[in-house]
């Protein structure tokens, strides 16, 4: 199952790249951008529950679709889809990598499991 989990996460990173790339920029600013949601740590200097309440913003997928739609329809604003497309990218590729969304106990806790710590 985790085999199976792990490629859903790569087949939705790849789906981003695919929605970056009808977008009218370079392929390489993907790449470039893939890391800016991480910024989202920061709010880890003003404590485990605000950390990860602005982690978790920049990481939800919920919230990168919502962008997006927003970006291609309602606004009609290029920036807003891209937020979305880099947002949902990244979320993709952390959880590929097993890393998830945080819990107020700490950074290392996340919904997929505890960072670093050896499964089975």
């Amino acid at each position: 199952m985790k085999s199976a989990l792990k490629l859903e996460e790569l087949m939705l990173l790849i789906f981003g790249f695919f929605l970056f790339m009808k977008m009218d920029l370079s392929w390489w600013w993907f790449f470039v951008l893939l890391l800016v949601p991480d910024i989202g740590m920061l709010g880890y200097l003003a404590g485990n529950r605000v950390g990860a309440f602005i982690y978790n913003v920049f990481h939800h997928r919920g919230i990168a679709i919502l962008l997006y739609l927003i970006g291609i329809s309602y606004l009609n604003l290029q920036i807003f889809e891209l937020m979305g497309i880099i947002i949902f990218s990244h979320a993709a590729m952390d959880r590929f990598f097993g890393y998830g969304l945080k819990y107020e106990k700490g950074f290392k806790f996340t919904h997929l499991g505890e960072i670093g710590k050896k499964h089975g």
